[in-house]
């Protein structure tokens, strides 16, 4: 019973659209503009920088948030990274959205920086340098996370594995549109206005 309520806690706390209430305190609903995504990406398209920023770092915290809850109550390994990937799913399928939401990238980011911290550190480094040399904030997304696997085994425990390929799976199947418009070369720059 403890592992059904924190996994609900867990989604709940995932499903808090931090974009969307950020983008309608500017009037802007994100669902309606640019890619229709409630992330970080999207927001700094139509809203800008501050916004995006604070979006970004709003739904990291939910991440973390989920996997600290889960540590507090002590359910072990498995069941931390499991709640840290319903706190994703929430995101991902937002009740106050009608189970629409993002691709789950910050809140997924957020969840390893405390489930696994190095491997959610070169994460980061990976999504960021990819970013940088590319301008495709969802390519970098896709590198990062289809290396998660292997930071995890370089740099903390095998026992992480099966929630590291979980969330790899997840990310990248949120992703498939972007997959697609990035061979067809039309998958929209970080920066370019919507």
């Amino acid at each position: 019973m403890k592992i059904v309520l924190l996994s609900l806690a867990g989604f709940l706390i995932g499903s808090i659209p931090t974009g969307q209430i950020i983008a309608r305190s500017r009037g802007i609903d994100l669902q309606q503009a640019g890619s229709g995504n409630i992330g970080a990406t999207n927001v700094l398209r139509t809203t800008g920088r501050l916004p995006a920023f604070f979006t970004l770092i709003g739904d990291m915290i939910k991440g973390i948030m989920a996997v600290l809850l889960a540590r507090y109550f002590e359910v072990g390994i498995l069941y931390e990274g499991m709640i840290g990937i319903m706190a994703v799913l929430g995101h991902n399928f937002s009740i106050f959205l009608n189970f629409r939401g993002g691709k789950g990238v910050a809140t997924s980011l957020g969840a390893l920086i405390v489930y696994a911290p190095l491997a959610g550190l070169a994460t980061i480094v990976l999504w960021l340098v990819t970013v940088l040399i590319t301008r495709y904030s969802s390519l970098g997304a896709i590198i990062s996370f289809s290396l998660l696997p292997l930071t995890v085994l370089l740099f903390d425990a095998k026992e992480k594995l099966p929630i590291s390929v979980l969330m790899s799976i997840i990310l990248l199947m949120r992703h498939r549109d972007n997959i697609g418009r990035l061979i067809q070369g039309t998958e929209s720059k970080v920066g370019k206005k919507a």
